[in-house]
């Protein structure tokens, strides 16, 4: 076994957790799942059957990652941010056709944010907390509010960008370009 499990931690057959993979206090993992290298679920963490989640992924405590999510490498999930993967959801009507949701490469959302499914997440963009993300958010978007809405854009690390008149910004932690190409920000130097 090439990662760590706790004691309380319940992980059914069928899953598959790559090196390095830490899965802490009362969590569960159902069947299923697949879990990349160095990925990091902390304390009540579930995650459905079939959920895909790639590798050095940081899920904080009380956070559930149901079927029809897939979390791509480097995502970040605040403390009790909240996925949905029903659209209309009743207690006494079945609905088993899952929406899907795709957090992409590096995302960040903040704590107590929630993702309606089909809201799909770009790179690197950044979620805030308490957030309520309704729609699509491009890659690089920095989003909050209620409903969230884009306020701007941030760099792979996370630093917020100021653009000038011709649509180029610097990251000052990187020194990493960027540049706004029609409605999508492009990382232009430093890839």
């Amino acid at each position: 076994m090439g990662y760590f499990k706790h004691e309380t931690a319940v992980i059914d057959s069928g899953v598959h957790i790559g090196e390095g993979t830490k899965v802490w206090h009362f969590s569960h993992i159902m069947s299923g799942a697949n879990l990349g290298k160095h990925c990091n679920l902390g304390q009540n963490v579930f995650v459905a059957a079939g959920v895909k989640i790639g590798s050095n992924v940081k899920i904080q405590n009380n956070v559930s990652v149901y079927s029809g999510v897939t979390l791509e490498d480097d995502v970040f999930l605040g403390p009790s941010m909240v996925f949905t993967n029903v659209n209309t959801p009743r207690s006494f009507v079945e609905r088993k056709d899952y929406s899907e949701t795709r957090v992409g490469k590096g995302a960040s959302i903040g704590a107590n944010a929630t993702v309606i499914c089909g809201s799909d997440i770009g790179i690197y963009a950044f979620i805030g907390a308490g957030a309520v993300v309704t729609s699509p958010v491009p890659a690089f978007a920095l989003m909050y509010g209620v409903p969230a809405k884009q306020h701007g854009w941030v760099s792979r690390n996370g630093i917020k960008l100021q653009l000038d008149r011709n649509g180029c910004g610097i990251c000052t932690e990187t020194q990493e370009t960027y540049q706004l190409r029609g409605d999508e920000l492009c990382l232009i130097e430093g890839e």
